[in-house]
């Protein structure tokens, strides 16, 4: 009898030690498939746009060399958010451990270029991340930016920038209160703006500039508005 109930309770150790092995591959594995499905998102997402931006450096923002890669990256961008889509609604905002640091750029990224009803409806995901500490609010700023710009509005945290045909430049789009966005930026742990524009952009922030035009564009949109 009692070598009988050892024998059971060797199987059914066995078992469970087995069970368990099955579940941490199984982790393993999810976690490792997500990160890999976020890598290829990322290189499809911005190896064209690299290429791109090479070729506008050289020929222009309108020349047709750099049209091809354009043409690519809406190709590839189009596939790209179905699957961010896809991963958000599964698993609502991912652990780090699931797709690291990169995972997040890369979703957040692929968010950033999507139509503005799809950022809208993600920018609520995005804030529990960040109170959840699993998204850096960089990112956030970065969306809420982009609506605000797309929407007309002026940005607060100056992050984005629009091609301007009449100057054939790139520039800050118009920003709230330019005197003091140092100051929001740092309340978020962001750096200051010139140094931001300059190392991601090459572009030299004037703040006298700056406030002219967040000025003349105030009252560009209240003319619009009588």
């Amino acid at each position: 009898m009692r070598f009988i109930f050892i024998l059971f309770l060797l199987i059914t150790i066995s078992c469970t030690n087995k069970n368990k092995s099955k579940k941490t591959i199984t982790s393993i594995d999810r976690t490792e498939n997500l990160i890999a499905v976020l890598d290829t998102i990322w290189e499809k997402e911005q190896t064209p746009i690299r290429l791109r931006d090479s070729l506008i450096n050289i020929y222009g923002a309108e020349s047709k060399e750099a049209e091809v890669y354009q043409k690519e990256y809406r190709k590839n961008h189009t596939l790209n958010i179905k699957k961010i889509k896809k991963i958000l609604d599964k698993y609502d905002w991912p652990e780090l451990t699931q797709i690291g640091e990169q995972g997040n750029r890369t979703i957040c990224n692929v968010l950033q270029h999507a139509d503005q009803e799809t950022r809208e409806h993600y920018i609520p995901l995005l804030k529990q991340a960040v109170l959840d500490k699993k998204l850096e609010p960089r990112f956030l700023v970065r969306a809420e930016d982009r609506i605000a710009t797309d929407k007309g509005e002026l940005q607060i945290y100056g992050g984005q920038m629009k091609y301007y045909p009449e100057t054939k430049s790139f520039n800050v789009w118009p920003v709230f209160d330019p005197v003091n966005i140092d100051e929001r930026r740092a309340e978020i742990g962001l750096e200051p703006i010139a140094r931001f524009l300059k190392n991601r952009f090459g572009f030299e922030w004037n703040l006298e500039e700056q406030i002219k035009r967040s000025e003349e564009f105030e009252k560009e949109s209240q003319n619009k508005n009588k």
